[in-house]
C-alpha cells in the first residue's frame, strides 16, 4: 500500500472514529498530495515524493510550534503538536547522531574537504548519498563542526 493510499485509509478510519485531531493532520496531508498531483498533472503519486511533502509539512509544523510556544500560545501549541505527531508517523525515522557522524565523515573523506569553505561540497555529497535518511540540520552542524577542528 503507497503512503498516499494509506493516508486515504487511515483519514477513512478517523472519520468514522471522529477523531478530530488526527483527521485534521490527515486532511491537511491529502490537500497537500492532491495539490502536488494537480502541479504534476499525474495519475499518481509516488512514495519518495510524498515522502518529501510530509517532511515539508513535518518542518512547518515544527516552525509553526515554535513560534506558538515565543508567542505564548499553548493552545495553538498542542494542536501543532497534535498534527506534527500524525505526520511523523508516516515518515521513517531518520539516521541518529552517530551514524550521521559516520556518513559526514565518509563524505568528508570522498569529497578531499579541509576547510569550511568545503561544506558545500560535503553537504552535496552528503545529501545525494542520503537524502531521506538524514537531518540536513544535524549534518549540517557535524560538517561545520568537523571541518572547523
Amino acid at each position: 500500500m503507497s503512503i498516499v493510499e494509506k493516508v486515504s485509509a487511515d483519514l477513512k478510519d478517523a472519520m468514522r472514529a471522529k477523531d478530530k485531531p488526527r483527521l485534521a493532520a490527515l486532511r491537511s496531508m491529502r490537500a497537500a498530495f492532491i495539490e502536488a498531483l494537480k502541479e504534476d498533472g499525474a495519475e499518481t503519486l509516488a512514495d519518495d515524493r510524498a515522502l518529501t511533502i510530509l517532511r515539508r509539512l513535518a518542518k512547518q509544523r515544527t516552525e509553526s510550534i515554535e513560534a506558538y510556544t515565543s508567542g505564548g500560545r499553548d493552545d495553538l501549541v498542542a494542536a501543532e503538536q497534535a498534527e506534527l505527531t500524525v505526520i511523523e508517523s508516516f515518515l521513517p525515522s531518520l539516521a541518529d547522531e552517530a551514524t550521521t557522524r559516520g556518513w559526514v565523515e565518509e563524505a568528508i573523506a570522498s569529497t578531499g574537504a579541509a576547510a569550511p569553505s568545503d561544506m558545500g561540497k560535503v553537504m552535496g555529497a552528503l545529501m545525494a548519498a542520503h537524502r531521506g535518511e538524514i537531518d540536513g540540520k544535524l549534518a549540517n552542524r557535524l560538517v561545520r563542526e568537523l571541518l572547523t577542528a
